[in-house]
This record gives C-alpha cells, sequence and structure tokens, in this order.
C-alpha cells in the first residue's frame, strides 16, 4: 500500500464549529495566546488556564466530527495513512482515523508537573489539587509557546517515508510544524487544502505541488475521491 502522510491544522476543525487562532485577531477564545498557552501564563495565573482548557474540554463534547474527518478515514480502504494535526481535539480520533500524531498534544490528557512521562486520560474538568500519582499537579498536556514539541521526531519520519502527502487547514507559517513538509521527498506529491493557502520556503521547493483552494469539507472530499478512483 503506498503511505499518505495527512498534515492537519486549524482549518480541519473549524467546520465542527472550533474556532481558529488566526480568525480571532490574534486571540484565542477571546484570550491573548500567551496568557493561557505558556509557562509564563501557567506560572502567572493557573486559574485561568485551567479555566480556559476546561471550557475548550466542554466545548469538545459539543462538537461532531465534519464530513472532512469522515472523508478522510475513506482514504484507509487503499492507503497506508497516518495522520500528523496540530490540533489539540480528538476530532480524527471520532470520525474513525486509525493513526494519529498529536504533534502539539491532546485536550483530554493531562500530565504531572513533575514526571511528564505520567499521563492521564482526562474527560472533565481540571483543578488545583488534582495531582498525579507521584503528588505533582497535573497541568493540561498541551505544548504551550516556548516549549520542546516532543512528537516532532516521529512526525519527520512519517513525512519522510510518506509517497504523498496532505495539507489541510494550516498557514504553514507556525514553526516547527510548518518545516515538517520540508522532509518530504523532492517527488513527493503534495496536496494542500486551505481556502487561503500560504506558500512557505519548504513548499515552494516542492515539484510536485497542487493547491486546492476550498474549505477543509469540499477540498478533501474531491481530493478523496480522485485517489480512490
Amino acid at each position: 500500500m503506498k503511505r499518505i502522510a495527512i498534515l492537519t491544522g486549524a482549518g480541519m476543525s473549524a467546520e465542527s464549529g472550533i474556532n481558529t487562532f488566526r480568525d480571532s485577531n490574534g486571540l484565542w477564545e477571546n484570550h491573548d495566546v500567551m496568557d493561557v498557552a505558556s509557562p509564563q501564563g501557567w506560572e502567572k495565573n493557573r486559574k485561568l488556564v485551567l479555566d480556559f482548557y476546561n471550557a475548550r474540554r466542554k466545548q469538545l463534547k459539543d462538537v461532531e466530527p465534519n464530513i472532512g474527518h469522515l472523508d478522510l478515514v475513506k482514504l484507509e480502504t487503499k492507503y497506508k495513512v497516518e495522520i500528523v494535526t496540530q490540533n489539540v481535539d480528538n476530532l480524527h480520533e471520532r470520525a474513525g482515523s486509525s493513526n494519529i500524531l498529536h504533534l502539539h498534544g491532546e485536550l483530554t490528557k493531562v500530565r504531572s508537573l513533575g514526571n511528564p512521562k505520567l499521563i492521564y486520560n482526562w474527560e472533565d474538568d481540571l483543578n488545583e489539587g488534582d495531582k498525579c500519582d507521584d503528588g505533582y499537579q497535573l497541568r493540561p498536556h498541551i505544548v504551550w509557546f516556548g516549549e520542546q514539541v516532543p512528537m516532532l521526531e516521529p512526525a519527520v519520519e512519517i513525512v519522510s517515508q510518506a509517497e504523498i502527502i496532505i495539507i489541510i487547514g494550516t498557514s504553514m507559517q507556525v514553526y516547527p510544524a510548518a518545516s515538517l513538509v520540508g522532509f518530504a521527498n523532492l517527488g513527493t506529491d503534495i496536496y494542500y487544502i486551505d481556502p487561503n493557502p500560504q506558500i512557505n520556503f519548504e513548499l515552494e521547493r516542492s515539484k510536485n505541488l497542487t493547491v486546492i483552494k476550498e474549505k477543509a469539507s469540499t477540498g478533501v472530499k474531491s481530493l478523496v475521491e480522485k485517489l480512490l478512483s
């Protein structure tokens, strides 16, 4: 089976009702992103950070995978599909995709402040005083601005082995995620689905780039039909 690597960003989930950062004038759900998604914000006001992610977790229960998520699952009938997502929601999983790597963490997980390897599934509110088995406070299992991206290396491996790469709903401007496509083999077919695509340095070097200027649902549908025909 041919290998497909799918790189998804906020635009993938936007049609499910999850707001994107770039559509919010530099704010994330009306919060300055550095107040709720940085180690400095955590140290400054833990309650604000916890409340923010608790609200996101509640919202996630009220949304559903959109047709774009569902159409991607169909590719698994013909290809080995691996999804690398910048999104922290679980909509790819709920749609039925089998192989998903979360580059920036997962909203439905938390981890220990004292031992990052202690990671727990977490569906409800996370509060001050909620601790890991070792007695340390738990924090959202999210990669914040200024932190290392531990899943970057396996993501690079996925992209470097792919024969087809599909990029959906990302501005290709946020690094290191935007650099991943630079690890593709030069002859790899790359499809970029976004209503406002931005061609970065890594995409410019591609010899087989197809840009589809559509939102995720319609762009994914047409491309999946093409790849399965």
